[in-house]
């Protein structure tokens, strides 16, 4: 979301063009207009009776230089360029670096990115008060622009007093899921953890070759993950990215966490009506990878052309779903059932649904959502209805692959699990007469985690007329 996209009435023609889920990003704008824009979600929300995600978006520890005499300097390529800790405005020979844990972090030969690697340095010598370096990318610096360290492990919290003032924000309005920005270890999750109090899903975003090496350590932790492809692509070398985006989306998938793939999907779409074949060819591949979603970022924020954006985004996903050779390129990865009876049949579902034609839809009673999660984790090869009484549930479902999720009254007896499955599946499209629909539920209803009922129905003729 941003100024292009926050208006009710363009929001409104997002959801209809096929959004799920609503980034607010934190590090631009203040609380008064996300609280707004929040607020305009929900009545949204409320009007299609349809739940939708807010992820709130934390701005993370960025470093930036200090600011430049002229306001901007030209370093010159082959030149010597000075970082230091005098807070006097910079030169083409130098500039303050705000941030005194790099100093004497640094090795000979380590790297320095600026401005999203547009400038790159190679460090020459480093002291407790100075990193001299040599330009091997010059050109124009300007005012506060961000640096990236992609040699080191940088020694700062993954959140900071703004972060922590955003996700308290984040938290008192409802946000769904809250994304933690340049996680290094999985020890950053555990303080943003802690602060959410149990409100909302923990998202880590990916964008340090750090949180690469631990990925494996910080999804056990994380609710989900984000292929935060922009700063990925800054501190690893460009071809480094797309095998490392599939392998950060068959880990999650391995684990049954939900993934985003993001940053520049349709990035020419920020002035043209139009996306270049090439990033067709990358939403694409992502949806062929099996990722949960696929996230437009300046696109709708900024853009001239949102709905447009949204729209190519939504008939591209829906393009890939309908190949025939889709379902068995995301099989290419094979998730086993962990020895759980939740598993077994979550397992089965998709195993049912493959071998039966008519069967149209899994229907899933949940709680908590965690056996639509693993149904998911399955893709079966038909779309999942999710049945909850837990409004925040039906939200958190939005980022879930192949998941429609519906709000409503719990069950409380096998007849009427039967009946509302039914009765629900009919109504959202689902299916029509003759269709067979697979149903989960725990026994006894109501209970989180009791998942162990698989039950197969068929819809008839006469339940078309009620």
């Amino acid at each position: 979301m941003g100024p292009a996209s926050r208006d009710p009435e363009m929001l409104r023609k997002l959801l209809l063009a096929g959004a799920d889920a609503f980034r607010v990003n934190m590090s631009h704008g203040d609380h008064a207009t996300h609280a707004e824009t929040i607020a305009a979600i929900r009545a949204i929300e409320k009007e299609y009776h349809r739940p939708i995600a807010i992820l709130c978006d934390l701005q993370g520890p960025k470093l930036r230089v200090g600011a430049f005499r002229d306001g901007q300097a030209v370093i010159r390529h082959g030149s010597h360029f000075t970082l230091d800790r005098d807070p006097e405005p910079g030169d083409e020979t130098r500039v303050c670096l705000p941030h005194p844990e790099l100093f004497g972090l640094l090795d000979k030969g380590q790297r320095l990115l600026i401005n999203d690697g547009k400038i790159r340095l190679r460090v020459i010598r480093a002291s407790d008060t100075a990193i001299l370096c040599s330009v091997e990318v010059g050109g124009v610096i300007s005012d506060r622009k961000g640096v990236n360290v992609p040699d080191a492990e940088v020694p700062i919290p993954a959140l900071t007093d703004k972060d922590r003032r955003d996700l308290a924000f984040a938290v008192a309005h409802g946000a769904d899921v809250i994304a933690l920005s340049f996680v290094q270890r999985a020890d950053d999750l555990a303080e943003a953890r802690r602060l959410m109090g149990g409100h909302g899903s923990l998202c880590a975003k990916i964008e340090k070759p750090q949180a690469v090496e631990r990925l494996g350590e910080i999804l056990e932790l994380a609710d989900s993950v984000m292929v935060a492809r922009g700063d990925l692509g800054v501190e690893l070398n460009p071809e480094e990215v797309p095998p490392l985006q599939k392998q950060i989306v068959n880990a999650a998938r391995t684990l049954g966490k939900p993934v985003i793939v993001a940053t520049q999907m349709l990035e020419s779409m920020i002035e043209s009506p139009a996306p270049t074949r090439a990033e067709v060819s990358d939403v694409a591949n992502a949806v062929y990878d099996g990722a949960d979603a696929v996230m437009l970022s300046a696109e709708t924020a900024a853009g001239a052309w949102p709905e447009e954006a949204v729209t190519i985004m939504h008939r591209i996903a829906s393009q890939v779903e309908r190949d025939p050779g889709y379902k068995a390129r995301i099989h290419f990865l094979e998730t086993l059932p962990d020895p759980t009876t939740a598993d077994a049949l979550s397992h089965a579902s998709m195993t049912i649904a493959a071998n039966m034609p008519t069967i149209t839809a899994i229907v899933v009673f949940t709680c908590s959502g965690s056996t639509a999660r693993r149904v998911a984790r399955e893709r079966p090869g038909v779309p999942m209805l999710v049945l909850t009484p837990s409004t925040a549930t039906a939200r958190r479902m939005a980022l879930l692959w192949g998941a429609h999720a519906v709000t409503t009254r719990d069950i409380g007896s096998f007849e009427e699990m039967i009946a509302k499955g039914k009765r629900m599946a009919l109504r959202h499209g689902f299916g029509d007469a003759g269709s067979k629909l697979v149903m989960l539920a725990g026994v006894p209803f109501g209970t989180p985690g009791s998942t162990n009922l698989l039950h197969i129905v068929t819809l008839l003729g006469t339940e078309l007329k009620r």
